[in-house]
């Protein structure tokens, strides 16, 4: 059972940390547990709970009122709401609620049904993303146990490998550009290179997908082979700014030729590093421009 402290809750829920305890002294709904040393903190029943609440109350219903509905109540209305709901906020706090209950059906149900309704690109960039943004906090503190970050990013991954697969060779277009994208050591999180695959290839690029995990000291007969016209990597882990200036380093030097583009948002902090054939890519319009 995962512990979240006031400041948890304040972050994954909207809900103020004031407010909250204004909540807990005037409606008898709810009561953190406490540790050995009088520090509240709530379990994933209370974290549901409070999601619930944050949704409905946005919807217009007064918590003086919802105190009063059982558990098995709040969650039925908020199904009914939902139904007609579009908003964004509260599809986060519904994934994150799944995840929370590691309920996988319905966390990809919601994930499948933006794809067709919204599209890949949009359901990332509006909804997936936020999410992960929403909740990294929790797995970068030790909040969330390691394995639900594992079982989401997995199903998320899953996800867009199928949708990915689904383009098959795309649209012809003439003079189609080469990309080898590849994840180098010590980065974990592969999804933000995955979805810039998704967007070349939907645009009738050439991908060459190298992985997680690739040294980049041995991609040079890779490259010497293919030749492609942009080298694509994602930094969203690494914090390492000596490996960051010896992969950047490599690159320019062995491929001065070739223009890098590096997604993530690791990249943020490294502000000194500044090649000539190097690009940041901090969006899909970005992305496209280079297309």
């Amino acid at each position: 059972m995962n512990r979240f402290t006031i400041k948890d809750v304040e972050t994954i829920t909207g809900i103020k940390a004031h407010t909250l305890r204004i909540w807990e002294t005037r409606y008898d709904f709810l009561k953190p547990r406490r540790t050995e040393t009088n520090i509240r903190y709530y379990n994933n029943e209370d974290l549901k709970l409070l999601l619930n609440f944050s949704f409905l109350n946005k919807e217009g219903y007064k918590i003086s009122k919802l105190q009063n509905f059982s558990a098995e109540e709040i969650t039925k209305l908020v199904e009914e709401k939902s139904k007609s709901s579009n908003d964004i906020n509260y599809q986060v706090h519904a994934l994150v609620g799944h995840m929370i209950n590691l309920d996988k059906v319905a966390f990809e149900k919601i994930i499948s049904l933006s794809f067709i309704d919204k599209g890949v690109e949009a359901t990332m960039t509006e909804l997936i993303f936020p999410f992960l943004n929403h909740i990294g906090v929790l797995w970068q503190s030790g909040t969330l146990n390691p394995v639900y970050e594992h079982i989401i990013t997995n199903i998320i991954r899953n996800k867009l490998i199928i949708a990915i697969d689904a383009i098959g060779n795309g649209r012809v277009i003439e003079n189609p550009k080469k990309f080898l994208l590849f994840l180098p050591e010590h980065e974990v999180h592969e999804i933000g290179l995955l979805f810039a695959k998704y967007i070349i290839r939907s645009k009738g690029h050439q991908t060459l997908y190298l992985g997680t995990n690739t040294p980049y000291q041995l991609i040079t007969p890779v490259v010497e082979a293919y030749e492609p016209d942009f080298i694509v990597t994602s930094l969203t882990y690494i914090s390492n700014r000596n490996y960051v200036k010896q992969l950047f380093d490599f690159l320019f030097k062995t491929f001065s030729g070739t223009k890098i583009l590096v997604v993530g948002k690791a990249l943020a902090s490294f502000h000194s590093i500044n090649y000539k054939n190097l690009f940041k890519v901090d969006s899909v319009d970005e992305l496209l421009e280079h297309l």
